[in-house]
């Protein structure tokens, strides 16, 4: 059963407790810096004919104000409180690990020139952009309406990346497809779309800047196995926590403030969690968290065999070469090519030369005419 341990202290401390290369997947959401004190106050409705707001079918409801939520997001020196939790964070990563940097528009620059330092630049994979429309409007700019999510990969050339485990999406032609691939859906690209979280939905906690789990699934399925070992040090409201326990994962998640520390509990409630105060307990936490995860990889690799066995294919780690081959196609014996029948061509003159001419009215070669390409069929053009 997966696990969750969660210690409430400064993460800086936390990392520096844990050993090299404990953790399949990192993925932070650190304060962004705006400059401001970050808060939500929950409230709840109920119907009022002398209400303060108008809802569904024109109905009146009188607003109730419950807990405010919040953190100080305000920083004299970000890049130097974010660098050496950094260092930490690429020192924890195992070799095959992904590490997931979530920020907006005002910091991701600066810190991504941070980031190609520690893990450097050839590690850095995509910048994802998390498209979301909702909220007030800007009258004197483009209104910003997306986040920034910074992939490195500890080995840039192999790394964990589950394709079959991507949602897909609609195509936006899908008549242009043919029914079965319109059926099938799209792969996603770098650009997610993806409300926020419902201030009315049942996803939401009351913490601030709490993420929605649908954004942080993506990750956990794509960039992870079931019995991986997955950290947040900025747990916030705890979403990657949750995500990973409904996905067959265990995950550490960290965080000194104990609003945070108090959602969570509410959060977890229902499942397999611990609860640890101090970075002293950093260790006891990770190997509670990784003797969880190695049941659950062991559990998982026996459900695969048995599947194998039955003439099934068994999930395997899918492991892929960002710039050349898998290890298990690079050992495939290169595939034979038929030679060409008829006479060779002559030293020194190309195969294109020799060729004998064109039939038909494309025949440029034989009629003398310029030939003209062909466009693909319309449904060629919408491509994954």
């Amino acid at each position: 059963m997966p696990k969750i341990a969660v210690c409430h202290a400064d993460n800086l401390a936390v990392l520096r407790g844990l050993p090299d290369e404990c953790v399949d997947l990192i993925y932070i959401d650190p304060p962004f810096n705006t400059g401001r004190v970050q808060q939500r106050t929950k409230i709840s409705t109920v119907r009022d004919d002398s209400g303060d707001r108008v809802g569904f079918k024109g109905y009146v409801y009188r607003t109730i104000k419950g807990e405010t939520l919040g953190y100080d997001d305000r920083f004299d020196d970000f890049l130097g409180f974010l660098h050496p939790r950094m260092v930490e964070a690429c020192r924890i990563l195992k070799p095959q690990g992904s590490f997931f940097f979530h920020l907006d528009y005002r910091e991701i620059h600066y810190c991504k020139v941070m980031l190609d330092g520690i893990f450097g630049r050839e590690s850095f994979i995509n910048e994802i952009i998390w498209a979301y429309d909702y909220g007030a409007r800007s009258r004197c700019r483009w209104s910003a309406k997306h986040d920034n999510i910074l992939w490195y990969a500890k080995d840039p050339e192999h790394y964990t990346f589950n394709f079959d485990e991507m949602d897909r999406i609609p195509y936006m032609a899908p008549g242009l497809v043919g029914a079965d691939k319109a059926a099938l859906g799209k792969t996603p690209t770098d650009v997610w779309w993806h409300t926020i979280v419902s201030p009315n939905g049942r996803e939401k906690t009351g913490y601030a800047t709490q993420k929605p789990r649908g954004v942080i699934d993506r990750i956990v399925k794509v960039h992870s196995k079931p019995g991986d070992v997955l950290c947040d040090f900025f747990a916030g409201s705890g979403t990657l926590g949750e995500s990973a326990a409904e996905l067959g994962r265990s995950a550490l998640l960290v965080d000194q403030n104990v609003e945070a520390v108090h959602v969570m509990k509410e959060r977890f409630k229902d499942r397999d969690a611990s609860w640890y105060r101090g970075a002293v307990h950093a260790a006891e936490a990770l190997e509670e968290v990784r003797l969880a995860a190695r049941a659950d990889a062991e559990s998982a690799a026996s459900d695969a065999g048995k599947t194998e066995g039955q003439g099934g294919a068994g999930r395997a780690d899918v492991v892929v070469r960002r710039r050349g081959v898998a290890k298990a196609d690079a050992e495939k014996p290169a595939p034979s090519v038929p030679k060409p029948k008829g006479k060779a061509a002559p030293a020194g003159r190309s195969a294109a030369k020799t060729a004998a001419p064109a039939k038909g009215k494309a025949g440029a070669a034989r009629t003398g005419r310029r030939a003209v390409r062909r466009m693909p069929p319309l449904e060629e053009l919408d491509k994954d």
